[in-house]
């Protein structure tokens, strides 16, 4: 099994960082753009999609600024983050990406997260 390969990618996000943090660490917020469904007990979350589902440890968070979690599946230290970053000069709100993949499923993985974060901006009214 080959290594994954981290890669990272920004999103400029017309929302408070308050909101935002609230679309990206609750399972109700997730389920609005992320899964067709998201339910937590404790650190666990559990992810589903067209029925399938993939469970998730949240590793850390900080209120308004990022989560982290690893999926349970994964037998390597790959995690993903979605952290909130202000611009101090321009107060412009991007929501940062770290996610791994397989070195041949990275642009399909980004491509992903782009279809993924349109529908948070939609939900957002950030469009």
């Amino acid at each position: 099994m080959s290594d994954k390969v981290k890669y990272e990618l920004e999103f400029v996000i017309q929302a408070s960082p308050q909101l935002l943090y609230q679309y990206i660490s609750t399972p109700s917020g997730l389920s609005e753009w992320y899964a067709d469904n998201v339910n937590s007990r404790g650190e666990i979350f559990t992810f589903i999609w067209d029925g399938a589902e993939e469970r998730a440890k949240m590793l850390k968070r900080k209120s308004e600024e990022f989560v982290k979690l690893a999926w349970e599946e994964s037998e390597d230290d790959s995690f993903f983050e979605m952290r909130i970053i202000v611009d101090e000069i321009t107060k412009d709100v991007s929501l940062f990406i770290t996610d791994f993949a397989e070195e041949d499923e990275v642009d399909e993985s980004k491509m992903l997260w782009e279809n993924q974060v349109s529908d948070l901006k939609q939900v957002l009214g950030s469009t």
